[in-house]
Parts: C-alpha cells; structure tokens; sequence
C-alpha cells in the first residue's frame, strides 16, 4: 500500500476535472494512416500513450492502416472510477465497434498486452492476430511502481514551472533518468495556468493490485496467430513463460530481441519493427 507522503493532502487536486463514475465517450486515438485491412491497432502500457508509439506506428503504416489508442485514464482518453482489464477490454471493443471495424490486429505493451490477450480470447472473431509486447499471461509485483507512484502523488505541482523541473524534483525518490523523463511525458498545462496529471493518478494508483494480475482464467484459450515479443534484458522475464504463453496461446510464437529492456519498441526499433512486419510474424 502507498504511504502517505507530505503531497497527499493534495489528493484532490490530483484529479482529472471531469472524472465521471464510468466511462464516457469514446477511447482518444491517433491515426498513423496506412491501407490495408485489417488494421493495426496499438495498445500502449501503465502511464503512457498512443504519443509514445507515434514513430513505430509512422513505421508500420507503410504497410498497413495503423491507429493508437489511449486506454482509459491515460493520454487524451476519458477518465473513470475503476480500471479492471475487462472494463478496458470492453472500451477497446467499443471503440472498434464506433470506427466500423470488425475486426484488427491488436499490438499490446505490458499493461495494453493484458488488455489485448483478454480482447482475444474473450472476443477472438475480433483479433486477426494478436502481438504482445513484453508481458506474460500471469500475475506480476511491481514494488517499483509503488516508490514511483508515491513519488508522483508526493510532487508539489503548486509552483512547478516545467517538465525538467519536475523532473529534476523527482530524482531524489526515482534513481532512473529515463524514468523520471518518462514520468513527466505525463504532466499538462491546467487550463487556468499551472501543471496538472494528465493520467488520472487516484485511480490508476488504486488499481495497481488489480493490473498486476493475470486478466485471464484457466479456460481462457486464443487460438489465433500471436506473437510474444520479449527484451533480452527485460525483468518481466516473458521468454521464461512460454509454458504459460502456449496454454492460453496455442500458436503462439515467442521471439526475444537483443539488447532491449521492457520497452523494445524503443530499446530496438527497427528489430521491432521488423518482427511485426515478417511473414508469419517472426
């Protein structure tokens, strides 16, 4: 659980200004552009957005239509009081479902992969192929998310002045620079002048029990073609998981890109790329 730190009694501020019970209108999305049918469309991880796919997604639409989404309570999407896998599975089907599309090939990165292996063994007539991007089908702890979290909510954002500044505000709780970087892709100029999160922090802090979890049961099977994509040097292990992987995922195929953390899509670009873009997926 997050300890109360001094920013906690800002808790309210913290808030994004419509925050609704459920969700709202439609997921944000951006439309890289491309031809072809099915499309692609990409689900990013916890505290990103369809902004950090935008030059894979440019890549990928010379050969295919591609979008991005924003996932609820992230980017430009609608904010909400829950955050379970299913709710987010459900918006992304209604988000097809509003574009006309019956069905795409789904590309998920850790937090977006969950969503996306749930979307295709629960709706499997929806996913022409599913791409998992450095995540297993299993239960996860993540103790770092918990210190970057409380760092975030502990953030005075009542006189900061910019990005680099919060930046350098959080280096004393969050060792990584490029985390730290990372974290402050999610500040926003407040309407009235200011900085404000654009992630609906509350609640994804809330939820983090909830999205370290497997989304999926035992039964939960997608028969499909899939494509496990892993980092070498990644701590989530996915290579390792290949029992679990092949019983939900039967055509599975598992490939590891070298020198690339959790985030191969930008650790190692052009081999991402490549291994989408491959006949057969590999």
């Amino acid at each position: 659980m997050l300890e109360r730190g001094p920013g906690w009694a800002r808790w309210g501020d913290l808030t994004h200004p419509a925050h609704p019970r459920g969700l709202t209108g439609l997921l944000h999305h951006r439309d890289f552009g491309g031809s072809g049918a099915p499309p692609v469309v990409i689900l990013h991880g916890m505290l990103g957005s369809s902004r950090n796919w935008t030059t894979v997604g440019r890549e990928l639409s010379a050969m295919r239509r591609v979008f991005a989404l924003d996932l609820r309570n992230h980017g430009m999407s609608p904010h909400a009081d829950s955050m379970s896998y299913e709710e987010m599975a459900g918006d992304v089907a209604r988000w097809l479902d509003a574009q006309g599309l019956a069905q795409a090939e789904l590309i998920g990165h850790s937090m977006g992969g969950k969503v996306a292996m749930l979307l295709a063994c629960r709706q499997p007539a929806r996913v022409s192929r599913l791409v998992v991007v450095d995540i297993a089908p299993r239960d996860y702890h993540w103790p770092a998310h918990r210190s970057e979290f409380a760092a975030m909510l502990e953030l005075d954002l009542g006189d900061l002045r910019s990005r680099a500044e919060a930046e350098m505000r959080l280096e004393g709780r969050i060792a990584d620079w490029a985390m730290r970087k990372f974290i402050a892709t999610n500040l926003e100029r407040a309407p009235g002048g200011g900085w404000r999160w654009q992630v609906n922090l509350p609640v994804v802090c809330a939820s983090l029990r909830e999205l370290e979890r497997s989304p999926l049961a035992d039964s939960d099977r997608f028969a499909g073609p899939a494509l496990f994509i892993a980092g070498e040097r990644s701590a989530y292990a996915v290579a390792r998981d290949r029992a679990a992987i092949l019983g939900h995922f039967p055509g599975a195929r598992i490939v590891v890109l070298p020198a690339s953390g959790h985030n191969p899509h930008i650790d190692a670009r052009a081999a991402f790329v490549a291994a989408v873009s491959a006949p057969g997926g590999a």
